[in-house]
């Protein structure tokens, strides 16, 4: 398998659940492409190509999780208080 280089423009975000897995994303503004990515090391283990008008649902998601999360910390810590 052929390795693909670390997005020019892009991030790539270290998993925090199994050592050497990674999230790499990829912008392909000249295709209105965003490409993620999951790899195991220096191996590709699955891929989906968002188009431009996909991303903002894509980001509504990702503040949800965050929201989500953030409320969750608040009442555990508000337990652990009580």
């Amino acid at each position: 398998m052929r390795v693909t280089p670390v997005p020019r423009r892009g991030e790539v975000l270290a998993g925090r659940d199994a050592r050497g897995r990674a999230i790499r994303v990829g912008s392909h503004p000249e295709q209105n492409r965003v490409v993620v990515s999951i790899w195991q090391d220096d191996t590709c283990l699955a891929t989906v190509r968002l188009a431009g008008e996909d991303l903002p649902m894509m980001v509504r998601a990702l503040t949800q999780a965050v929201i989500d999360i953030d409320a969750a910390d608040r009442l555990d810590q508000g337990r652990d208080a009580g």
